[in-house]
């Protein structure tokens, strides 16, 4: 039998691991080890299979094309399945959002949102937000700050490029409610402006509309809206990353439609493909069309193979109405994880949209949980339950579940987690 203990050797130690299962099988909610444990699995390749594991609508269409052609290079030719998809990635877009630039992962279209900004204004300047994260090339790592690891020992990055506050309850003073913290946050970019960077040297302000590796923390929409009138005011795009959270995650096709704010570029990925590497960014017509052919490129974005499914997920997602079930299943979870605040003295908070929700542990004293929710982890590890960590700290706990899951599942997995709590509850009294 196959162990990772015994293969280690031969992979890089750069990925960390947060688990050693082998797995062989996946179906829908589950995932199979090569012992024969069932899992259920709330982490779905952090937050890829949108519609769970193996979904047949899916493997049907991949396995179709792939019996038809794997690839011969989007920049020499086109393929049916692309084109298609293009347009209806244009057709579930916010705005006058609908035209796209493929790639194959998130930090990959991180990077040339980037260069499309600075290419289309002529600026050099891109301001992110503490608390961020947007992938670990050199350019996703020049823009990310959800934890200093991801860029220690890179120096110098990407240059032009400031940080500014969120508004989570984290960054900002203590007491502040949402106006205050929205308040708070905006003078802190106000400052950036006046002290360090003049907005007419900013190319971009680059947002998650919903944080994800930071915390899954949602902004008052006040901010949202008001970074919108900033990015007007300045003649500074405003890019939206919805690769965590787009496509459904937060029971609206985009996060951003939560808070009525369109971007100028859009950045999509994990869930987009059905399972399969791909990424997008998604700007106007207009704006593209300033981005000279050759300025940008790859050899496998757009895959027929990739589109395909993206066809076939786009289809699921039609027939079957699965937002109304994120929003459905949402509620529902939002109600069991406020409860566990109420029963848990361990769990301070919990928060989210949809089916993009977390809980947030921390010790009596107020010191952060992230030993807390590592016991947590290992102990729904051993229970069958596949979870992940989120937040700044590392003591939040993010839920990622198949965006088509079941009431039974959700209380499958909650009886598990609810236990685990209790015990470490148990031992830390």
């Amino acid at each position: 039998m196959i162990r990772y203990a015994d293969y280690k050797q031969y992979l890089s130690p750069a990925l960390a691991k947060t688990t050693e299962i082998v797995a062989v099988r996946g179906e829908g909610s589950y995932l199979w080890d090569n012992e024969g444990r069932r899992y259920i699995d709330w982490v779905q390749g952090i937050a890829v299979n949108a519609l769970g594991h193996a979904h047949p609508r899916v493997v049907a269409a991949i396995q179709e094309q792939v019996g038809k052609l794997l690839t011969a290079s989007f920049n020499m030719v086109n393929y049916e399945s692309t084109l298609k998809w293009a347009k209806a990635i244009a057709e579930i877009s916010p705005g006058e959002l609908g035209t796209t630039f493929f790639s194959n992962g998130g930090a990959e279209a991180v990077d040339g949102a980037l260069k499309l900004a600075r290419a289309v204004t002529g600026r050099p300047g891109i301001i992110s937000f503490i608390g961020s994260f947007h992938g670990r090339t050199f350019g996703g790592t020049s823009v990310t700050s959800s934890n200093a690891k991801y860029r220690k020992g890179y120096d110098p990055l990407v240059g032009a490029i400031e940080t500014t506050a969120y508004p989570s309850p984290g960054q900002c003073p203590a007491g502040l409610g949402e106006q205050g913290r929205s308040d708070y946050a905006l003078g802190r970019l106000q400052e950036i402006f006046a002290y360090v960077r003049a907005p007419e040297t900013v190319a971009a302000i680059l947002m998650e509309p919903v944080q994800g590796e930071g915390g899954y923390i949602v902004p008052p929409t006040q901010f949202v809206t008001a970074i919108r009138e900033i990015c007007d005011e300045h003649g500074i795009l405003l890019i939206f990353d919805e690769i965590q959270s787009g496509y459904g995650r937060t029971g609206k096709f985009f996060a951003s439609e939560h808070f009525g704010v369109v971007p100028d570029i859009m950045t999509v990925g994990k869930a987009m493909a059905g399972g399969l590497p791909a990424s997008g960014i998604v700007s106007t017509p207009e704006i593209m069309e300033k981005w000279a052919a050759g300025r940008h490129g790859g050899t496998f974005g757009g895959n027929p193979v990739a589109a395909a499914a993206g066809l076939a997920l786009l289809e699921e997602y039609a027939q079957t109405d699965l937002l109304a079930n994120v929003v459905e299943q949402g509620g529902y979870l939002a109600k069991r994880t406020q409860e566990f605040t109420e029963k848990y003295p361990i769990v301070t908070d919990a928060r989210g949209l949809g089916l993009m929700r977390a809980i947030e542990l921390n010790h009596p004293d107020g010191r952060p949980g992230g030993d807390l929710l590592e016991k947590v982890r290992r102990g729904c590890l051993d229970g069958g339950l596949l979870t992940l960590a989120c937040g700044v700290k590392a003591n939040g706990l993010r839920f990622a579940t198949p965006l088509n899951v079941s009431r039974d599942v959700l209380d499958e997995g909650l009886e598990i987690l609810e236990g685990v709590l209790a015990k470490v509850c148990e031992e830390e009294a």
